[in-house]
């Protein structure tokens, strides 16, 4: 099958060489030249190392004409106006396979609301979210991972865990609960960022720990009040994802976090670092839900007044301690 992939950075690039290792061809699209040069020379414009056989161009229609599958790999901080582009251009139904992980803030849409926002029905034929415990890092060195694709439909869920499920380093699970895994997806990035706080800022295994264990059911909090179902927190797009994300130097959001527990001013990391920090915005995003709904995120909450109001990060931790006493409560 021919694939399309929008957005030649870490994730695009890598799926785009997972797609070929499984006899597909592809051609990815992204708007700087450095990129596709890197690309069509065999390598990877991110991660130095080399991917031969890749074919890439700067040109949106010739991309559009390729394929009717279209893996969207773009920060979401980008996707509504790379929608919108992509709209303009398209001229047949499009199958949109998502593999970003983020919320909008103030709208607090997904990305599949996204999709639904800016592609015409006209050109709107399925969507599918890719996600799951990966790092582009070690993917494309087929290292051992495990995904999970999430669709309403049930047969292009299934068509995406074929295309990209590969039996020497990838396997795909499917799910009906797209709102579960695109929510976990997202919000596992804000526990991330605050673990590399953590980190950064001197404290230990035992603190990670509880990190990661009352983060979880923050993640789950979002899921519910959102739509999802709770146990999906508890799968690959949940808790698979935050495990791998909040310890992992391969994260860019918890190496965010890590910068900003050392005392380095957080706008000087965001404009420092060379990729999207997703967890920025679903910090924003997720904050924006406690005051419309109610629901208690200390964790997240905490980390907005570190990262929004220049809260000190001993004061933050001296909030999350000094809060009133309570049984431990699951849900």
């Amino acid at each position: 099958m021919k694939i399309s992939i929008i957005g030649g950075g870490s994730w695009g690039a890598t799926l785009a060489q997972v797609l070929n290792d499984n006899g597909h061809e592809t051609l990815v699209y992204d708007i700087n030249e450095k990129t596709v040069e890197s690309l069509n020379n065999g390598r990877h414009p991110l991660l130095e190392v080399d991917i031969p056989g890749l074919r890439a161009t700067t040109n949106l229609d010739e991309t559009l004409q390729f394929s009717d599958r279209l893996v969207l790999a773009v920060p979401t901080k980008f996707i509504r106006e790379s929608l919108k582009t992509i709209n303009q251009h398209a001229f047949r139904k499009m199958y949109f396979i998502n593999v970003s992980k983020g919320i909008e803030p103030d709208t607090l849409k997904r990305v599949s609301e996204i999709v639904n926002d800016e592609i015409s029905e006209a050109f709107f034929g399925a969507y599918a979210a890719l996600t799951g415990p990966s790092h582009a890092e070690e993917v494309v060195l087929r290292k051992l991972t495990v995904l999970t694709a999430a669709s309403q439909n049930e047969a292009f869920a299934k068509e995406v865990q074929v295309l990209f499920s590969n039996q020497n380093y990838l396997r795909v699970y499917s799910s009906n609960d797209l709102i579960g895994c695109e929510v976990g997806g997202a919000i596992k990035n804000a526990i991330a960022i605050v673990s590399g706080i953590m980190t950064g800022y001197g404290l230990g295994e035992n603190a990670r720990a509880a990190l990661i264990t009352r983060g979880i059911l923050e993640i789950t909090r979002v899921v519910v009040a959102m739509g999802g179902n709770k146990e999906t927190a508890f799968g690959l797009t949940g808790i698979g994802d935050l495990i791998v994300t909040a310890s992992s130097h391969n994260s860019r959001n918890f190496n965010a976090g890590l910068r900003i527990g050392q005392g380095i001013p957080v706008e000087q990391v965001l404009n420092e670092s060379k990729m999207v920090v997703e967890g920025v915005r679903a910090i924003q995003a997720a904050k924006d839900l406690t005051i419309k709904t109610g629901i208690e995120l200390p964790i997240i909450e905490i980390a907005y007044d570190v990262i929004f109001n220049n809260l000190s990060v001993s004061d933050a931790i001296s909030g999350l301690l000094t809060r009133e006493l309570k049984p431990e409560m699951i849900g």
